[in-house]
Order: structure tokens, then sequence, then C-alpha cells
């Protein structure tokens, strides 16, 4: 029997049927494989079935996440495998440095080919069940990535190890290549049982369908619509696998939700209704239809940040909820900046669920101990943090020796370092071997230029010259994964900061940092959450604040071109929505990049999917939400006019922009038109810049030149 059961509330139904089975279809426990995806989860659903059975009743059950009962399986069968069964795992720690080390052995350039970046290409390409042999080569990178992936699996049987990945990628392999092995667990396993299966990949999905492939007993349980997860290897099309698979599948929708309000649901249906390839749902609940959604727009996003304190706090003053009972929840991690400081303002604890704290995430850390050192050349734990990012070639042994240079001339490293400045004439030059003394002495010329810089330069312009000189998005996006696109938005988050320094010293910016930081470390366990709307998944509040409703945030601008990303960035919506119990209110600001770069938004076009009498609020133009018809709810009546650089725009109704049109900003640079559409009076323009990537701009305000 091929069950599908979609929808949110499923974990219930998962263990009772185990228990079902057991009690009273007669099935032993060994009979049954149960996977889902967190050592948590797994035990969690074992202690339901024994609370409803009785442990006896339940022994042999092998129940866990895929990796755990694939390395049971593997230890078992390791005759057939090139290792040991005492085969030990890689964690992810051992996996970087394993591949650091191959990458140095085999004389490649460690900045161009970062261990961390090679890896997540070698784990991606496991995921797909592609080995060495078969990766596949379009660019030169991709050939060292398959000479460093070849060279890192013969390291680990050496090692008489595997990764994570491998438990998947060897048992899938077992299944298929050993017609014994694989007919004795699909003739074991009467009955297979997944959990969360929208979030498998290609690997677990081999692995699900070589097991149930005797019995054909396989009960999945998901919610398509949840499926959140591509960057990280989750397979949305594992979905239409399935149903090709096994088309005699009997699909079961779970409707009822036991959480929301009426109101938030039927939010969250007219977003995810609107998804492609979905098989229609309508969720219903018996909590009433509740309190209607709260959309505010604000000016800014210091005044988005301040809407969402102070609105919790009123929360809170009446009694309505407790401090825990609330939740910030927004796309990117370099949000969280703007919400923290209006926390921290307020004398308001919060908790950051799945990231440190903005001030304390690495690459922020690093901007500012640059800025820190080029303000005090004296500042030695600064210089100490900074000294080798990027890698320049200076090591241990030659900041030992820069130290005890500094103590026997009574003075810091910083002043040393500005003296080598002048290379061969500098008075230390000879303190130090030729090895040691090139790095020390071209980053010392470095110094000394933003030294001299932060004398005269504004707090951006220093900031922007740190980050050219060092090279330094080059070093920390690793790869296009959203981990390393999050790291250099924290960047930019930290040079939106900045930016409001434009007439101040920077002596006020880093005075302003250290105080925010030092208030970075208010915690308590009675507090609201603030976290992406990714690691929301799977929780619940009772007050639900999603910030960022702008379009290029949610949906994000990487997927304004990609169709299934931009789907995938619906379901998120989604997912965000239906965290909420009681209260859900939807933010955005009609200016957003901080008080010294102010960048005009429009509102996510998601918005324009929820029924406008589920919505109340006010817009922009101070129009009340209540009644408000759908083709007006987010008008924006700003009528074309003459661009301030005085060479005009379009007239009415005319587009004077195309796709392929070179322009030039005055901030961000020289860029590419990529679409272009009339939109309330004015001309809507998608642009590629090489120095910030895709931003949308509307014409009479954007200050462009055709180029």
């Amino acid at each position: 029997m091929v069950v599908a059961v979609l929808g949110p509330a499923r974990r219930g139904c998962w263990t009772q049927r185990i228990a079902w089975l057991i009690a009273n279809e007669g099935v032993r426990p060994w009979q049954i494989l149960a996977v889902t995806f967190t050592n948590k989860a797994a035990k969690e659903m074992e202690e339901r079935v024994k609370a409803i059975l009785n442990e006896q009743a339940t022994e042999g059950m092998m129940i866990g996440t895929f990796h755990s009962i694939c390395a049971r399986i593997l230890r078992r069968e390791a005759e057939h495998l090139p290792l040991e069964s005492n085969f030990v795992i890689f964690d992810s720690d051992d996996q970087e440095s394993l591949t650091k080390a191959i990458i140095r052995d085999m004389n490649l350039n460690d900045k161009l080919y970062r261990a961390s970046s090679v890896h997540a290409s070698i784990s991606r390409a496991k995921n797909e069940l592609i080995d060495a042999d078969n990766y596949p080569i379009t660019t030169y990178r991709d050939e060292v990535v398959k000479r460093v992936f070849a060279e890192y699996q013969k390291r680990l049987i050496a090692s008489n190890a595997v990764d994570f990945d491998d438990l998947l990628v060897y048992t899938a392999r077992l299944l298929e290549d050993n017609p014994a092995v694989h007919d004795k667990y699909a003739q074991r396993f009467r009955h297979v049982l997944v959990d969360e299966f929208q979030d498998t990949n290609l690997a677990q999905y081999a692995l699900i369908k070589h097991l149930a492939s005797y019995h054909r007993n396989i009960f999945c349980v998901g919610d398509p619509d949840q499926s959140v997860y591509g960057w990280r290897g989750a397979d949305y099309r594992n979905v239409r696998r399935f149903e090709q698979d096994f088309p005699d599948a009997q699909v079961v929708l779970l409707e009822q939700n036991y959480r929301s309000h009426q109101n938030i649901l039927d939010a969250a249906m007219g977003v995810i209704d609107r998804a492609r390839n979905r098989r229609k749902k309508r969720l219903f609940s018996d909590r009433g239809a509740g309190e209607k959604i709260f959309f505010y727009e604000a000016r800014d996003d210091y005044g988005e940040a301040s809407f969402v304190v102070d609105t919790i706090a009123q929360l809170v003053a009446s009694g309505e909820f407790e401090p825990k009972d609330c939740a910030v929840m927004y796309r990117t991690n370099a949000m969280s900046r703007l919400l923290e400081e209006a926390f921290l303002q307020a004398r308001l604890p919060y908790k950051l669920v799945g990231a440190q704290r903005f001030y304390g995430r690495r690459e922020v850390k690093d901007m500012i101990a640059f800025m820190r050192l080029a303000h005090n050349p004296a500042d030695e734990a600064a210089l100490g943090r900074i000294i080798n990012i990027p890698p320049r070639g200076i090591g241990e042994k030659t900041l030992t020796t820069l130290h005890m240079v500094a103590r026997q001339n009574n003075t810091n490293p910083g002043a040393i370092l500005l003296d080598l400045a002048r290379g061969a004439e500098s008075s230390f030059y000879k303190s130090f071997t030729g090895r040691a003394a090139i790095p020390l002495a071209d980053f010392g010329g470095m110094f000394a230029n933003w030294r001299a810089l932060a004398q005269t330069a504004t707090v951006p312009e220093l900031f922007d010259r740190i980050l050219k000189d060092i090279n330094y998005k080059e070093y920390i996006v690793e790869d296009d994964s959203e981990e390393s696109l999050d790291r250099w938005e924290n960047v930019q988050e930290l040079k939106r900061l900045a930016m409001e320094y434009s007439t101040r010293t920077l002596d006020e910016f880093l005075e302003n940092v250290a105080l925010v930081a030092d208030q970075d470390t208010l915690t308590d366990a009675n507090a609201p959450t603030l976290l992406t709307l990714h690691a929301a998944k799977g929780l619940e509040f009772g007050a639900v604040f999603i910030v960022g409703l702008d379009d290029g945030i949610i949906p994000h601008s990487r997927s304004f071109d990609e169709p299934e990303q931009m789907e995938e960035e619906r379901r998120l919506f989604y997912v965000g929505i239906t965290r909420a119990k009681d209260r859900l209110y939807l933010l955005r600001a009609i200016q957003r990049g901080g008080r010294g770069m102010a960048e005009e938004t429009f509102p996510s076009r998601f918005m324009d999917d929820i029924p406008a009498d589920l919505l109340v609020g006010k817009t922009r133009t101070g129009r009340s939400m209540r009644g408000a018809p759908p083709e007006t709810k987010w008008a924006f009546p700003s009528p074309l006019r003459p661009s301030p650089n005085g060479r005009g725009v379009g007239g009415e109704g005319q587009a004077l922009y195309k796709a392929g049109t070179r322009v030039r900003h005055p901030m961000w640079g020289d860029g590419i038109v990529l679409d272009s559409r009339m939109q309330d009076g004015d001309e809507i323009i998608d642009v590629v810049f090489e120095s910030v990537g895709i931003k949308r701009l509307a014409a009479s305000l954007a200050n462009l030149k055709i180029i």
C-alpha cells in the first residue's frame, strides 16, 4: 500500500500508523523502517510509539535519521565495501581539514579554491549520486574540483573513513549493485515510513525507492508547500518522482490546521494557491476567524524595526502575550542588525535563532577590526585579527618576530608595520627574513594608505577602500551558496551603517559600534525570537512579524530570473505566514538602506495575492486597508517627472530603458538593464550592477545615466 500524506499536521499520523501496524496488523517491529531528518525527531517518534504500546512491543524497530540508518546497514555489510566495519565518520571540521590538505598538497591557490567551497561542490555531487569519475566539467574550476574529489575519496578510504554524504551514497550503491543485499533489506522491511519527505535529496529518494521496492508499502508524509531547503540539497522534484514511480499511491490531504486562526490560513492560501504544479488544499481551523492581518508600511527600515519593538512591547504590556510568544522573521541574516539595535535601544532582551548576533559575525568583526586599525595603529587586538585576512603568508612565527621587534624598540606592532611600508629603507626590514619581510611590507603599505585616508576621507570612503584593497568579497564569497551570499550581505549591511556616518567622524562610528556590540550579549529565556524564514520552519508563535516585504527581499532578487527559485521564495513566505497562531503582522519600508543611502523600494509581489479583506493597516499613501480593492491596494501614485540629472524620462506611458541598456548610477557605478516596465505612471527597471548585484529602481528617482 502506497500512501502519501500531505499537509501541515502530519507527525501524529506517522506514529499512530506505526502503533496500528504493530498492534492490529501483526507486523513485527523489526519489519518496520521509519526515517526522519533529525535525531531529536526520531527520538520523539520512538517515545510516542512506546507510549502508545510498550517498550517490548517496539523492540527491533529501525527508526532514525537517514544517516544513522545507513551507518547501521553499512557496518553490517562492510564486506561489500572498500571499508572495514569499524569505519569512522568524519565530521564537518574533519571534511574541511582533509579538503584543505589536498588543496595544499596539489599546490593549488587556496584563495581561488577555498576548502569549504570545494567541499560544498563535492557534497552537492554526492547528493546527486555523482562520483568523482563522472563529475561534470564545464569550467576549469570543475576540472580542479574533480581532481580534488578523486583524491578526497582516496584519502577517506585510506583512513577507513566516510563523510556524511558517503553514508547515503555507499548505501544507495550497495542496494543498486548487489541484488542479494538489496533483496535482503527490501524483503525485511514490510513497511517503510518517511517523515518530512519534501526535504529529501536524490540520494535519499533512491534509498527509499530501493527499500520499498519489494512489498511496496511506503508511507510518505510531508508538505510540498514547505519545501524551502533547495539550497541545502533538498530536491522538490522528488515529489514528482514519487508520483511517477508509485502511480497507485493513495494521497491523503491533511487540511485541518490546529495552530492558526482562519484569517491567517486564508492569507497563506492566497499566497500558495498561486504556486505552479501543486496539489490544491483548503486549510481550515476550528479556532475561529481571529484578528485580521495587520499591514504596516514604514517610512524607512528604522521605522520598520521601531514598529516591531513598540508593538511587541504593547502586546506584552496589555497581557495578551508573553515576550517569548512573539517572533520576528526576515529573509536574510543581515536584516537582523536594525532589529537587534532597536531592541537594544529599548533595553528589551531578545533571542537570535540560527545565527550569530550581527556584531559577532566573523565578516562583521573583520571589517570593524580593519576600521579600528586604520583609526588606531596601536590596536593590537584588531591587528591580530586581520593581519592575515585574507591569507597573505604571514604565519605565527612571523607574528611572534613582529611583536618581539616591537617590544625591543619600545613601540607597538602597528608602528613597525607602518614603517615597513617603506620597504628595504625601513630600519626594521632586516629584522625579518626576506620571506617574512615582503608580506609584512606589502600589508604595511596598505595599512599606511588606510591610516592616511582615515584622516581626510569619509567613513564610507575608507570602508570601500579597505574592501577593494583586500579584495574581501572574493575572500568571503566562496561560491554561490546561500551561506556565502549571506556573509556578503552582512558586509553590505555594515556598509549601510557606515553610510550614515558620511558627515560624521570615524571615531563616532567606532564608538557607536562598540557600544551596541557591548550590549549585544543581552539574553533572556522569556524574550522575543529573531530568526530567518528558513529557520522558522517547524516552529510556531502567538504573534509573528514578517519584515522586509519588498520586492528584491521577499522574494529575493536572486530568484528574479529563476522560476524554480521564485517558486521556493513563494513557499518560504507561506511557511512564515503559517508560523503564526493568533496575530500576524506584515511589514515593509518605503525606503531601505539606512539613513545615509536610502533606496526606493516596491512592495513584494506576493502581497498582491493576499485577499484585501483580510488586511487592516495603512498604505504609504495613508489610505485605509479595509476593503481596499486588490488592484489599488499597493498603488504607487507618483507620475513621471524629470529625473534629477535634468535629462528627463520617457513621456506618459513610454519606457526610456530597455533590456541590455548600459547605465551608470552615482553610487553603484555601471550596470546593465535586465527588464523595464511601466507601473503607476513610472518606469520600473531591474538593473544588475557589478558592485551590488540586482536592484529594482524607479526611473524618476534613480538618477541613472545611459552610457
